[in-house]
């Protein structure tokens, strides 16, 4: 499969002399489902913000669809690459779930008829085809979470990127979400700390310590791992523990 993202021996320091990423190297084909995961302060959302282009390498590159980014190809990048947020409420912030879906091609001078026809096929596509003229703060958290999904669809990425989708959402939604994102043929890239959730979606993790990369393949390998769970401050996910009853898996 093609190399889509290629993220050459990335570095990034703060302001304050904080290094973040300490030489990332890997990359992503089309049609991936991959899993960033590590603790906090690992280096997680610095390198999402390194990829989106809202932060830039202090070395190395990064290459979305063999364009490295820069300031005058983000408009470019930015239309492969579409990102959910952890709150939706970022996202949210029209008086109508139209609105709000439509808010993104209509940044990009999509025509009204074009726009109007992709913001259904958004909502149908999450399931939220019902909520078209509601006001998001009247929506659950998994109604605006897949809502915000549909903000993202609207814009017709290559490349869905969601950092703690799961984080706000009670034990149905999340499996609504989960199951909705199985569904989507899109190359996927999610950081999370519910393992069980890359579990479910992902067939390659990676996994990050102290801004580096310390672990990366196939995901039920790496879950599976104690040692290396443990050495990354992580914890194997529920569904591969053992009973602490009868010590069945």
């Amino acid at each position: 499969m093609e190399e889509i993202i290629q993220i050459n021996n990335v570095k990034y320091k703060y302001n304050d002399g904080r290094e973040a990423l300490k030489g990332i190297n890997f990359c992503i084909s089309e049609g991936d489902a991959v899993g960033i995961i590590g603790a906090n302060g690992a280096g997680k959302s610095t390198l999402l913000l390194n990829i989106m282009g809202a932060l830039f390498p202090s070395e190395g590159e990064i290459l979305v669809k063999g364009m490295t980014i820069t300031k005058k190809n983000l408009p470019k990048i930015r239309e492969a690459i579409g990102m959910v947020f952890q709150n939706s409420d970022d996202q949210l912030f029209m008086n109508t779930v139209y609105e709000d879906v439509a808010f993104g091609p209509r940044n990009y001078k999509v025509p009204e008829e074009e726009i109007s026809k992709r913001v259904k096929e958004a909502l149908e596509t999450v399931g939220a085809a019902h909520l078209i003229d509601r006001p998001p703060y009247k929506l659950s958290g998994g109604e605006k979470g897949r809502v915000a999904i549909a903000t993202v669809l609207a814009m017709k990425p290559e490349i869905l990127i969601m950092d703690e989708p799961t984080s706000a959402l009670d034990p149905k939604s999340r499996r609504k979400l989960i199951n909705l994102l199985k569904e989507l043929n899109y190359t996927k890239i999610i950081t999370t700390h519910d393992l069980d959730m890359v579990l479910d979606l992902c067939n390659r993790t990676i996994v990050l310590k102290d801004g580096q990369v310390v672990a990366d393949g196939d995901t039920k390998t790496i879950l599976s791992d104690s040692k290396l769970m443990e050495s990354c401050e992580l914890e194997l996910p529920l569904s591969l523990q053992s009973c602490p009853i009868c010590s069945v898996k």
